[in-house]
This record gives C-alpha cells, sequence and structure tokens, in this order.
C-alpha cells in the first residue's frame, strides 16, 4: 500500500496539537509524534512523567527515563516525575486535552479496539480504556488496513473493544478522517491518493468533506 510513511503520519497528527495542551501519546506508534511535537506542548505518560520531549537518541538514552513504551525520553525544561497512580489519576480526571492512540479497529461509530488481535490468546489493556474515556479527543493514528491488507476502519468492530464511541479523528497513510453524528467524514487525502483508493480498504461509506484537500506538512 502507498502513501505516508510512518514518520509523516506523526507529522501530520502533531499539526493537531497546540502550546499549552496537555498530551499522552499511546504506546506503538504514536510515542514517535514526540519527535514532531510543537513547542509548548505538555507530554504526558502513564507511568508517571509529565513535560518531557523526543525520543531520546543513542547518545543521550538513559534507561531510567523512559515512557509508558519502555522508550528513553529526553528532559525539557520543567519535566516532572510522579507516582503512576497520579498520572492515571490526571486521566481519569480528564485533565488531558488529547490522547493519541493507536489502533487495530476502528468502528464507523467512533468505537476502539487496540488492546488484542485475533493472533493473541491474551493481551494487555494497560491505560488505554483510562484514556480512551479521559482524554478530552481522541486521535487514531495507524495505517490504514493491517498486515493481512484488511481494513481497519470497519463498519463493526469484531476484536475486543478498548471503549465505544470515543474516537474523533483518525489519520492513516492515506487520509484524515473526522468521526461525525452523520458518519465518517474524509477531510483530507494524502498525496497522490485518490478518494476511490481509500474507499476500496475502507469498509464503511465515507463522507466526502466539502473542503476536502490534500494534507499539507
Amino acid at each position: 500500500m502507498t502513501g505516508l510513511s510512518r514518520d509523516l503520519i506523526c507529522l501530520r497528527a502533531s499539526k493537531e496539537l497546540k502550546p499549552g495542551m496537555y498530551v499522552n501519546l499511546g504506546i506503538g506508534l504514536p510515542t514517535q509524534v514526540a519527535n514532531f511535537t510543537p513547542e509548548g506542548v505538555i507530554l504526558h505518560s502513564q507511568n508517571g512523567v509529565l513535560g518531557f520531549g523526543p525520543i531520546a537518541s543513542e547518545d543521550e538514552m538513559d534507561w531510567e527515563l523512559v515512557n509508558a513504551g519502555a522508550q528513553p525520553i529526553t528532559l525539557q525544561p520543567g519535566i516532572s516525575f510522579f507516582h503512576s497512580a497520579d498520572a492515571f489519576v490526571m486521566m481519569r480526571g480528564r485533565h488531558l486535552d488529547v490522547a493519541i492512540l493507536g489502533a487495530y479497529q476502528v468502528s464507523a461509530t467512533g468505537d476502539l479496539a487496540n488492546w488484542r488481535t485475533e493472533r493473541e490468546a491474551l493481551g494487555a489493556i494497560g491505560g488505554s480504556m483510562d484514556l480512551a474515556y479521559g482524554a478530552k479527543r481522541i486521535i487514531v493514528i495507524c495505517e490504514h488496513t493491517d498486515r493481512d491488507g484488511k481494513p481497519r476502519i470497519v463498519k463493526q468492530c469484531t476484536l475486543p473493544l478498548t471503549a465505544k464511541g470515543v474516537v474523533n479523528t483518525i489519520i492513516t497513510n492515506l487520509c484524515l478522517i473526522e468521526v461525525t453524528s452523520a458518519g465518517l467524514e474524509l477531510i483530507e487525502i494524502a498525496p497522490g491518493i485518490s478518494i476511490d483508493y481509500i474507499q476500496r480498504f475502507t469498509e464503511p461509506k465515507v463522507i466526502l468533506s466539502r473542503d476536502l484537500k490534500e494534507m499539507e506538512f
């Protein structure tokens, strides 16, 4: 499948963030958004970190300073460390403006499945459920299809749900979609991608925005 690289997906997602926002980056691809986050955005991690910077390079690594995905982080002025219980209170208390999460499936109504695949007998939901219900806005970033070429954006999730009706925005290697009361609205298309190509790999029928445009970075 063609479309955006993983770095470009993260870069586009970072454009949704504004200075002063408190933002959690989920485990997996979302953690890479830290490398593109605008100045003034305050990054939160459920293991008890607030105000960290990009993923650390090899010569900056300190394995005692990591995010929830166990990736080494860089320090920023004002960074703070605290108990994970306090980090979860921030999540559950709706103190986070945005959570950027990965997904195995997102339904036409914004249901999220992101903690167990068909191949896994067991899974670990971790803090995903708390973030999905606690953050004021949920942005999902992922590849448009799974490794078998099946759509991740589906009419109804067949995998175990993390939360129902919580996803607001979906950014993939093909497009940006908003979840609305009327359905899935196609807002932006990746360069070189056609509407027909997006629809071919999206189970629900997409609604074309009046302001539909090509993605900008």
